[in-house]
């Protein structure tokens, strides 16, 4: 029997402000075409089970165009696949606060042979297959006050268990995907299982043998310039060979993160001049890409005088260009004459994990995290009241 493992496809999700020629938001267009790709993928392949493990759609509530076209791919996968049926559980971004609110993805049991698990957990069993899949939805995890044991179904010779979760182990870093419920290490135990289909880490990680995250279908995280290089996908499982291949799909937009340069004691046509370099040596050029260059050390006075129309030009090449242009930072040892102003806490944060924060793992990026924090922070204090 082969399985493929789909999660986090992220229907609907949108950024940057830039629409098609059909007034389609360029980003959610993106979106909606690796899903595609992977349905053309998938129904190559004509798996026995194709099992989506949450997210879906990227809010609770997506526009229309986004649900009719989740529609349209899961009644096109199963023409192509008639006797391969489908599981689709809820993820954190598809599940309503509220039980009383009603979830979207009940739409799509309209579909014969689609299968849906949105509110608590529900097993399923495909007679014809002799297999059990138990669904492990977001809110399933999330409104448990005691911890889930999780067992396969002894009358059936396959089990597949498929959950959408923040899973804890040492090989997950959660710094991109946040709002997961999570799964003890202890609540599963991948040798009960024929295969255990995991989503909401963005990146395909290979837990077991027979255990993984598929990783996303496209770049959709808050801090997207962390995945940049990561390729995206879904999962196939054989489990006759105990084989586990991950699909790599081709349309998913270029992402490059480029940089760091440092501008310490040079002049602004010197920077010009390396921001010229380093934009060069791109392969294909920018058309169309998301990018950001990282300049560090670099006084207010010299980014004034850059070449910013130049700087336009680029943005207006790429889908997304991103100058992200950092000061010197400054350390004060002495106090001396007036008061000045008070730092931010903003800038606090910032000083403390750039110079005083001792990382415990050189697998860390400073950078990243930084930024990861900052934006937690705006977040934090847009809420009213926060």
């Amino acid at each position: 029997m082969r399985i493929v493992h789909i999660a986090d496809t992220h229907l609907g999700y949108r950024a940057y402000h830039r629409i098609n020629a059909q007034g389609t938001n360029v980003r959610e267009a993106d979106v909606a075409r690796a899903f595609r790709e992977a349905v053309d993928r998938i129904s190559d392949l004509a798996p026995d089970l194709v099992v989506v493990a949450g997210d879906l759609f990227h809010v609770v509530r997506p526009s229309n165009a986004a649900i009719a076209d989740a529609f349209r791919q899961f009644a096109r996968l199963r023409r192509a696949l008639p006797e391969t049926p489908a599981v689709v559980i809820a993820g954190n971004h598809d599940t309503p606060r509220s039980a009383e609110t009603g979830n979207i993805l009940r739409l799509y049991e309209e579909i014969p042979g689609v299968h849906v698990a949105y509110h608590e957990a529900r097993r399923l069993r495909f007679p014809h297959l002799d297999a059990a899949v138990l669904c492990v939805p977001h809110n399933a995890l999330a409104a448990s006050s005691e911890r889930m044991d999780l067992e396969p179904d002894p009358q059936a010779a396959i089990n597949v268990l498929v959950a959408h979760a923040a899973l804890d182990d040492p090989r997950v870093r959660f710094f991109d995907e946040y709002g997961g419920a999570r799964l003890p290490r202890e609540a599963w135990r991948p040798e009960d299982w024929t295969y255990v289909a995991l989503g909401h880490y963005h990146r395909y990680t290979k837990l077991a043998p027979n255990a993984a995250y598929c990783g996303a279908t496209e770049r959709t995280t808050p801090d997207l310039w962390q995945e940049a290089a990561i390729p995206k996908g879904f999962v196939e499982f054989d489990t006759e060979r105990g084989a586990l291949t991950f699909h790599e799909l081709e349309s998913p937009r270029r992402v490059l993160d480029l940089g760091p340069l440092d501008a310490r004691g040079l002049a602004p046509a010197e920077v010009d001049a390396a921001l010229e370099a380093v934009l060069a040596a791109v392969d294909g050029e920018i058309e169309g890409k998301i990018v950001r260059v990282r300049v560090l050390n670099c006084p207010r006075s010299v980014y004034r005088a850059l070449d910013h129309r130049k700087i336009r030009e680029l943005r207006a090449r790429a889908l997304h260009f991103h100058l992200d242009v950092r000061p010197p930072e400054i350390i004060r040892t002495e106090a001396a004459g007036a008061p000045g102003r008070a730092a931010t806490l903003a800038e606090e944060l910032q000083r403390f994990l750039r110079s005083r924060w001792e990382l415990t793992s050189p697998d860390l990026d400073r950078d990243a995290l930084t930024a990861l924090a900052l934006q937690y922070l705006q977040e934090v204090e847009a809420i009213p009241g926060g």
